[in-house]
């Protein structure tokens, strides 16, 4: 086949990749994008197929099924339910087909802004040009610039490798049916997420964490809460525990105990996509394990782009989706930077936790003088309202001007909160604003505000 000249060649469909592709077409630019396929051809990327969107889909099936097991057993809502059960299977079609429908869109949105899709595994011949091998044959692209949006992959054990009972994230999304006995290896957001899924769903779940405390990167006081639900779960928590590889009846751990398991969840973290792309024949800087990147996103080679988990630190759907926009955008002609000051993390945990910003200890390492203050959920009408008391809000900000500097809230539904905190920090708002702010009755967002004015001295409802 002839090559193919364009001015954007865009390596990898996930979120970083496909919203590059996107915004560049919206700007009137060339745009190949090349994705290498796999399950619903592979659009949307590892969030879409095996990691963000199924995973929540999963975890509201868990949740709606255990509210209808303590529904079973005692009615504090006067809702009574007699022996619910849960047909695994079916709850998998119905998550698969909410990420087939997204697929689709994500699909119809490039072709829509006249990105051409090629589907098939890319490899780099040098940094301006890429053999993508079809399902028709071998396709060559020359590209001025060239966009790497290639993900990331679950990282495995040395002596818990991926096979069989081991499994990894990707697995532990489409299994047929639940596991009697479930060993999680890793207590970061991807192992309890999970973990306490398939808790709720029926798993005997133990959680094996080498560090002293589970969730290490959150601060240990919007940890407490998911400690408190993971005890009401019956989940077992073995901190200061490293896994020594499979037993014959599960898992073997260090020191010489075993842990009776049906499945091994190995969740210890993620790495770039580096293998298979040829990227050992251009010309990169690392960072470390990473591609490294500037301000705009730009590698050592002129022309060549890198977004998303490739890039290391955080590894989040939304951070790639704004990189890929500032590159587009620099292509076409704009001046534009990458601020990853404000970037929101969620933790879809029971009860959840979102952070934007400094926690207080951050804040202060810095050496900055900070007044801190927490609402509780369990002074909020809408939180009592839904039976979903346990959390609070916590707002940071500087002693001197009240400039706010960090936001974090665990509870139930508090990642929609995520983007209220995010547009505060984004637009510089001091404590004042938010407490000037009227916010609607009864909502979980009056937390937010209850805790801005606590942190005036202003408190209205404690």
């Amino acid at each position: 086949m002839a090559d193919i000249n364009a001015k954007v060649l865009v390596v990898g469909g996930g979120p970083g990749g496909y919203v590059t592709a996107i915004r560049a077409g919206q700007l009137g630019l060339d745009v190949v994008l090349a994705e290498q396929g796999g399950k619903n051809g592979g659009l949307g990327g590892t969030c879409l197929n095996v990691g963000c969107i199924p995973s929540k889909a999963l975890i509201h099936a868990a949740e709606a099924y255990h509210h209808a097991v303590e529904q079973s057993r005692s009615a504090p809502l006067g809702i009574k339910v007699e022996r619910p059960t849960i047909d695994l299977a079916r709850t998998m079609e119905w998550k698969d087909g909410v990420v087939g429908r997204l697929t689709s869109g994500v699909g119809a949105l490039l072709k829509r802004h006249r990105v051409k899709i090629l589907q098939g595994r890319a490899e780099m011949i040098d940094g301006k040009s890429c053999r993508i091998e079809t399902d028709t044959g071998p396709q060559v692209v020359r590209a001025e610039h060239v966009v790497l949006a290639t993900g990331s992959v679950a990282t495995a054990l040395p002596n818990l490798p991926f096979g069989g009972k081991v499994i990894s994230s990707t697995e532990a999304l489409s299994l047929n049916k639940v596991p009697e006995r479930l060993a999680v290896v890793g207590a970061g957001y991807i192992g309890l997420e999970l973990g306490m899924a398939y808790a709720k769903l029926g798993s005997k779940v133990a959680v094996i964490e080498a560090l002293d405390r589970i969730l290490p990167i959150y601060d240990a006081e919007l940890v407490r809460p998911v400690a408190r639900r993971l005890k009401a779960l019956g989940v077992d928590v073995l901190t200061s525990t490293r896994a020594a590889g499979p037993s014959d009846d599960g898992l073997g751990l260090e020191g010489g105990r075993s842990i009776a398991a049906d499945k091994i969840l190995v969740a210890t973290g993620r790495r770039a996509r580096l293998d298979g792309f040829g990227l050992e024949r251009l010309d990169l800087t690392m960072n470390g394990p990473f591609v490294q990147i500037d301000e705009r996103c730009a590698t050592s080679m002129r022309n060549v782009w890198a977004v998303g988990d490739l890039t290391g630190e955080p590894m989040l759907a939304h951070r790639a989706m704004a990189q890929g926009v500032v590159v587009a955008e620099i292509i076409a002609g704009h001046r534009r930077v990458f601020d990853g000051g404000v970037i929101p993390a969620v933790c879809f945990t029971d009860p959840e936790i979102v952070t934007v910003g400094l926690s207080p200890e951050e804040a202060r390492k810095l050496g900055r003088e900070v007044t801190t203050a927490q609402f509780p959920f369990q002074a909020n009408g809408r939180a009592l309202s839904m039976a979903a008391e346990d959390g609070f809000v916590r707002v940071t900000a500087r002693a001197d001007n009240h400039l706010v500097l960090g936001i974090a809230a665990v509870g139930t539904g508090v990642s929609e909160l995520a983007g209220a905190f995010g547009l505060a920090l984004e637009m510089g708002a001091r404590l004042e604003d938010i407490g000037g702010t009227i916010h609607a009755h009864p909502t979980l967002g009056e937390a937010f505000h209850e805790a801005s004015l606590r942190a005036l001295g202003e408190a209205l409802h404690i």
